[in-house]
């Protein structure tokens, strides 16, 4: 068969309006496709039964359970009376299943938010006195603000800020916030939290030092206070055991446990009841007093320029705590629980939650983690559950206000140092840390002494901004390898017979830094060529750093092409080191001259102007080096807007260049008659498109009797098209072909 001409293919490369069209142009598609997301609820509330019912109902009574206790104890936390608490957690799950992604979390107030909170109003009090007796209006400010911030970013699509702040940042902040909570309770367990001059928000290490300087003050609270907590550890001990004792009965022993809270609680109260009922002015323990029934501060939000000024400052660390607890938590039971939840959709439900609260007189909430737990455990099924935990809990406000006025604070305490502790790192993630990124391990305890001898706000910072240094540094230090070739075959050592299949070339770093074996010794490509691997992004911050590295190893291993390429003395650079006079004598003549620069592009997703302006710079400064217009091959260019930007820094191509290589892939074996299919496929790629399926069917396989002046006659071809675009032939699929066009 006669030998035909290739096939061309030329990549249209992408322009600006098309990349507008595809990711700015908005459709009404796409505006109502974004309009439904905000409602997740209407996606599966039309399949809602009965069983899901009864999985909602029995998570929704058992986490209301515990939500009513926890509530009044974290309102405590943040300065304000117990029933905020008790308004907040019925707002978070009241409104939260409409915009929810996740059947298992569970919003409302919690330990770090409602200590965070507190410090705040511990700050900001004494510039707004005119507040000391109605903080809640602050807080409900502070609510109405951070809501509309984090629903601003929800709708804008920016939850993807939150993968900035890494795994070790956020165990940092929580260890220290547990440590710092559950100190600050010890003394109100004990009960020498009111010797004056004893402030428990004091950083942790103070508190720490004067809760035993007046120890000798502690009184009747440390005996309900640390048997009401012996009692809760035991019982969460001794469910457990149990439950690994008796498997048959788990789902038994996990009920009891997840009320064990409620247990003591009612227990103590009993016994509160029984010693105070006769000295309710005067009780022998200190208990929580007159909570009033029904929603008694409903009113609408007071947000002013006095508020807003004093709380300027302490918005950044509000809004870091109000994303990082309710994504982190929401992700992780995601993944437990097989299914994904959406972190723009989570920022507008946790967003629109704190609008609306302060409305009810609720205070800043967001995603709980032991009322999480629970509620998955529990075997929730839609996050209908929280409307009926919001049920609960308007019961408990209307109903038990008078069982609420015997509740002993050091119980209380009590609950909140065993609610903290579970957010502790465990003994084992700490040495994890250690074993995968020491870095980051030290980050991790940075964070916790700062939160410890400082405060949360400024532990937040710590670990935010030294995780965002070592991205920095990683970006800015990434180091290429030069690599080399090993001819490989498979080999299956278990398999009754090895069977060698034909060897191929697998390219390793030459210092063998990606672990290989250093006994496997790598062949550096022979005349002058190099292959260089970038690991990362090839950006602004590390471009130098790249082509530094590459440059001082590829002068290192070649000769220059001229001896002496400055002529007279004058003309030499001062800082070029050497003999006053060189000549060829004084150049190591068995060292190749540079002849082509392979770049393996395959680990570079983004690249930039300045990336690319230091690439020319390199590029001539290596051309006048090797006296020659030296090569650059790139293999493994994963996007057009690389290749884009790459050619108008003057890459892909060389008006040198009279030969090259090209990857095509077999299309099959076609029948034709005459050469029309050729043709028009010839013309698709030249044009850069793809030949329409009716094209190639009607080409392929349509008769030509019909065809005057051709002739009828049938052949077999194999049609072979270039995988790249043939008018840059210095962009190659992969390293093999870069390199065999290099030898060219």
């Amino acid at each position: 068969m006669p030998e035909r001409e290739p096939i061309l293919y030329v990549e249209p490369l992408p322009s600006s309006r098309q990349w507008v069209s595809q990711n700015l142009a908005i459709s009404r598609t796409k505006a109502v496709t974004y309009v439904q997301s905000l409602f997740p609820i209407f996606t599966w509330i039309y399949r809602y039964n009965w069983t899901w019912f009864l999985g909602d109902m029995v998570a929704g009574v058992t986490v209301g359970v515990v939500v009513i206790p926890q509530g009044m104890a974290y309102a405590k936390l943040a300065q304000l009376p117990p029933e905020f608490g008790l308004y907040s957690s019925f707002v978070g799950c009241a409104l939260y299943f409409m915009f929810a992604t996740s059947k298992d979390i569970t919003i409302g107030p919690v330990a770090v938010m409602s200590t965070l909170m507190g410090n705040i109003l511990h700050d900001v009090l004494p510039h707004l006195p005119q507040y000391k007796d109605t903080p809640w209006v602050i807080a409900g400010c502070m609510s109405l603000v951070l809501g509309c911030i984090v629903t601003a970013l929800g709708l804008l699509r920016l939850g993807f800020i939150v993968d900035f702040i890494p795994l070790p940042a956020i165990a940092a902040f929580m260890t220290g916030s547990a440590l710092n909570i559950a100190m600050g309770q010890i003394p109100t367990l004990m009960g020498n939290n009111s010797v004056k001059g004893f402030n428990t928000r004091d950083p942790t290490y103070l508190v720490f030092g004067n809760f035993f300087k007046y120890i000798k003050h502690c009184n009747l609270n440390a005996a309900v206070g640390l048997t009401s907590l012996f009692l809760l550890y035991a019982i969460r001990a001794g469910c457990k055991y149990s439950a690994r004792r008796w498997p048959k009965r788990e789902k038994l022993f996990f009920f009891i446990s997840t009320l064990r809270t409620a247990f003591v609680i009612l227990l103590y109260t009993l016994i509160s009841f029984l010693v105070n009922r006769n000295h309710r002015t005067s009780p022998k323990f200190s208990i929580l007093g007159v909570v009033p029934r029904g929603f008694k501060h409903m009113q609408v939000p007071t947000v002013n320029s006095d508020i807003l000024s004093a709380v300027a400052g302490k918005l950044p660390s509000a809004i870091i705590v109000l994303i990082i607890e309710h994504i982190s938590i929401s992700k992780s039971f995601g993944r437990i629980n097989n299914y994904t939840i959406n972190p723009n959709q989570e920022l507008i439900a946790i967003g629109i939650t704190n609008i609306f609260g302060p409305f009810f007189g609720a205070y800043p909430a967001t995603g709980s983690f032991s009322r999480t737990a629970i509620k998955s455990k529990a075997g929730v099924r839609t996050p209908l559950a929280g409307v009926i935990t919001a049920c609960i809990v308007v019961i408990a406000i209307y109903a038990l206000p008078p069982v609420f006025f015997y509740i002993s604070n050091a119980l209380l305490a009590a609950v909140i140092i065993h609610a903290v502790g579970d957010l502790v790192s465990t003994p084992t993630a700490i040495k994890m840390f250690w074993r995968i990124s020491p870095f980051e391990f030290v980050i991790f305890w940075a964070g916790v002494l700062v939160s410890v001898f400082s405060s949360i706000d400024n532990g937040i910072y710590t670990t935010v901004a030294a995780s965002a240094a070592l991205l920095l540094f990683r970006i800015a230090k990434a180091q290429g390898k030069f690599v080399g070739t090993v001819r490989v075959v498979y080999d299956q050592p278990l398999a009754a017979t090895s069977s060698y299949p034909e060897s191929r070339d697998i390219f390793v770093p030459l210092d063998h830094s990606d672990g290989s074996n250093p006994s496997v010794t790598p062949q550096h490509p022979q005349g002058g060529i190099f292959i260089y691997r970038l690991n990362e992004g090839y950006l602004y911050p590390n471009a130098v750093y790249f082509t530094d590295h590459m440059t001082a190893e590829v002068t290192a291993r070649t000769r220059p092409g001229v001896a002496n390429p400055y002529g007279s003395l004058g003309n030499r650079p001062w800082n070029d080191p050497g003999p006053r006079h060189k000549d060829d004598a004084d150049v190591d003549m068995s060292l190749p001259v540079l002849r082509a620069i392979i770049l393996d592009f395959n680990g570079v997703s983004n690249v930039d102007i300045t990336s690319i302006q230091n690439l020319v710079d390199v590029r001539q400064q290596l051309d006048r080096y090797a006296d020659r217009a030296v090569s650059w091959h790139f293999a493994g260019v994963k996007s057009p807007w690389i290749r884009r930007a790459l050619v108008a820094g003057g890459f892909g191509s060389s008006n040198a260049a009279t030969r090259t290589v090209f990857s095509v892939a077999t299309v099959g074996a076609l029948e034709h008659k005459g050469d029309q299919l050729l043709s028009d496929v010839k013309n698709a790629n030249s044009q850069g498109r793809l030949l329409s399926d009716e094209e190639f069917i009607s080409d392929s396989f349509t008769s030509t009797q019909d065809k005057p002046g051709v002739a009828n006659s049938t052949s077999f071809d194999t049609l072979n098209l270039p995988i790249l675009s043939t008018d840059h032939p210095f962009f190659h699929i992969d390293l093999d072909e870069a390199l065999k066009a290099a030898k060219l």
